[in-house]
């Protein structure tokens, strides 16, 4: 397994969660990270992706100002701290390593991904 979620969970809206993705240096150290989530019933969909350095960061629409994507350079793990959850954001969140090193938003550029982890808010 090269990449590999965690962090995920139940929680109240209003609440937050930090989602974290280990994933090894051969893999990840020189290329782009991101997470991306799928809801039930519907499409994958980008969340946030940063570059290879953490110096650059993209997010979606929809999470801007409440989420924030980081990576330690150290070991390549990347973070999703997660604030202000709204329902909509219940998902099964994935992380994916791109191809190349500048951030990518199309889940064509990513060529590995974790496993998923469960984010439940309630009402």
């Amino acid at each position: 397994v090269q990449l590999q979620a965690s962090g995920g969970g139940l929680v109240q809206a209003g609440g937050s969660l930090r989602l974290s993705c280990a994933c090894s240096r051969r893999t990840c150290s020189n290329n782009a990270m991101g997470w991306f989530r799928r809801a039930p019933g519907k499409e994958r969909e980008f969340v946030a992706a940063v570059g290879w350095n953490g110096g650059s960061t993209r997010y979606a629409e929809s999470v801007e100002d409440r989420f924030t994507i980081s990576r330690a350079y150290a070991d390549s793990t990347m973070y999703l701290q997660m604030t202000t959850l709204k329902p909509e954001d219940t998902a099964v969140y994935y992380c994916a390593a791109a191809r190349g090193s500048a951030v990518a938003t199309a889940p064509s550029s990513y060529n590995y991904w974790g496993q998923g982890t469960l984010v439940t808010v309630s009402s």
